[in-house]
């Protein structure tokens, strides 16, 4: 057996399972970790950003489009809870994340004698953000440990993990067993009484539709083939968005979803909260439902479906579709009904200008197989019921956190992590001011990603809101912001300035040929709400 330090064990183990990058910052703690990183560096890769949040937030946009574990390493204390909102995020997104954290000697750890960066139960606060997580207390701890990080990152409903580790511990040898063996998967159960139930219940609906969530992204092909055999509307929004094309006759976006809802006999969710449907929507005993999630917990959550179908979409998916053929009815094209729904979003989308047209030409200048990433803005809660989505993992969206800040670093990591692919990023000048300092990394590790920064001055939803509700009794909501050409041409990343969607679009064109870091600046005025196309009201039950 190998003589190995728990770092060196470590680093083995996230390599054995693919990991071949680490967005990490340095320091004290993880000294030993980085050295162990330095004598890997033929295989593997470490990305330093210049935040904590950003290192955690780079390893969640890199999950997302991949759909693999990615990891992240930070200092104890205050570079965990720097990555804590990433965490968070991930959390929410069931993305498969892997923290690595350092901690204070071992020996001291929760004794509270005010070491460097000591926090109380470091574990404990990583486990209320994370699905598992474990301290490593020896070389011959780690290969298992990170085994059993990835196996909870991967297995079941995916979620980020985190492993902490001593300073001194990190340092530590010892003989260590390390295994190839690869890590063993749970058989995928189909319930065929399930499965044969919800046959009967799709099969026999007259109007069924069909709602996807981020648990049915690599299902796409089962999706379309199910939805066709039905004659079903495909209704999704931000983490569910391309996994049927925006081009294809049964997709819809959620504001016909909305419309459908009403008049719908029975719906099939594929891997999704359903939580806007049965909060606002409204369920009633018309409607027949049928869930089909990989976590059991996701079913009776709000409310008990009739059919509950647990595991990984695609093979539940494949067994509902060969049982379903004995139920099927008849049903005419629904093509010209969702047309018409079609027209009338169409229409409504007209009158949010000029977020429309920033968002076409964004769509024209980004690739089909281009990554966008959303950010909290006035462009972005139009993109999330406007912009056309053809792939899967091509709409990244923070999910129910929807927090400030998470876009840039996010976009960063999906480049690295598809370096051949486009990724364009939107922020307002709110959210992008949280991480401007990684224009810094963007052109340090030559991460070409193009960032649009819609820039109105003001945290614009709150500013609308005390407007609004509070008659006009305005604060903190407007905001002081730099000269972002200037700011951006003191990193040496490429800049551009835009006022309309034909200046936006050229500009965009110009940012992609680069292949490098590039800003593009839209300042703009007050815009028209998308909430009515968004919060919308409760339909039946």
């Amino acid at each position: 057996m190998p003589r190995l330090s728990t770092a060196e064990a470590t680093v083995h183990s996230l390599l054995r399972h693919g990991l071949d990058t680490v967005y990490a910052l340095p320091g004290l703690h993880n000294d030993p970790l980085f050295d162990a990183f330095y004598h890997a560096a033929d295989r593997l890769r470490v990305i330093h950003p210049r935040h904590e949040q950003t290192a955690a937030y780079m390893a969640l946009g890199a999950a997302l489009v991949t759909g693999k574990p990615q990891a992240f390493a930070v200092v104890p204390g205050p570079g965990l809870l720097n990555a804590g909102s990433a965490l968070l995020t991930a959390y929410g997104m069931n993305a498969p994340v892997v923290g690595l954290v350092g901690q204070i000697p071992q020996t001291d750890i929760d004794k509270g004698h005010g070491h460097l960066h000591e926090i109380h139960d470091q574990l404990g606060l990583m486990r209320h953000i994370t699905k598992w997580a474990e301290r490593i207390r020896s070389p011959q701890e780690a290969p298992g440990l990170v085994d059993e990080a990835i196996w909870q990152a991967t297995t079941g409903r995916p979620r980020p993990v985190a492993l902490e580790c001593a300073l001194d511990t990190w340092a530590r040898r010892a003989e260590v067993a390390l295994s190839d063996a690869p890590l063993p998967l749970p058989p995928e159960a189909i319930d065929d009484e399930a499965i044969a139930a919800a046959a009967r219940l799709l099969g026999t609906a007259e109007r069924p539709i069909i709602v996807v969530g981020g648990g049915a992204l690599d299902a796409t092909a089962e999706v379309i083939r199910l939805a066709e055999l039905l004659e079903a509307p495909v209704s999704s929004y931000r983490r569910g968005r391309g996994v049927v094309p925006s081009s294809h006759r049964l997709a819809v976006d959620m504001p016909v979803g909305h419309r459908l809802w009403k008049d719908a006999d029975a719906v099939l969710a594929i891997g999704t909260r359903l939580l806007i449907q049965n909060g606002t929507w409204g369920v009633d005993a018309n409607l027949k439902v049928v869930r089909l999630d990989i976590d059991p917990d996701e079913h009776d959550r709000m409310r008990k479906p009739d059919v509950a179908l647990v595991g990984n979409a695609a093979p539940q998916l494949r067994a509902l579709i060969d049982a379903l053929p004995k139920h099927n009815r008849r049903r005419p094209s629904r093509a010209q009904e969702i047309e018409g729904h079609r027209a009338w979003l169409a229409e409504r989308l007209s009158r949010l200008e000029p977020q429309l047209s920033f968002l076409q030409a964004i769509r024209r200048a980004l690739p089909e197989d281009g990554i966008f990433v959303d950010e909290v803005s006035q462009i972005d809660f139009a993109a999330r019921v406007a912009l056309p989505i053809e792939h899967p993992r091509t709409f990244l969206s923070p999910g129910y956190q929807d927090n400030l800040g998470w876009g840039f670093g996010t976009a960063l990591g999906a480049k690295a992590a598809m370096p051949h692919k486009k990724v364009l990023a939107i922020a307002g000048d709110g959210g992008f001011m949280y991480q401007v300092g990684e224009l810094a990394t963007a052109a340090r590790h030559n991460l070409a990603v193009v960032i649009v920064v819609f820039d109105n001055g003001a945290f614009g939803n709150v500013k609308r809101i005390q407007q609004e509700r509070y008659g006009n009794r305005l604060i903190a909501s407007d905001l002081q912001n730099p000269d972002f050409v200037k700011l951006v041409d003191s990193f040496g990343v490429a800049s551009f300035k835009a006022h309309d969607a034909k200046q936006l679009e050229d500009a965009l064109h110009k940012a992609f040929a680069l292949d490098a870091p590039a800003l593009v600046w839209v300042p703009h005025g007050d815009v028209p709400s998308p909430w009515d196309l968004i919060m919308m009201p409760r339909v039946r039950g």
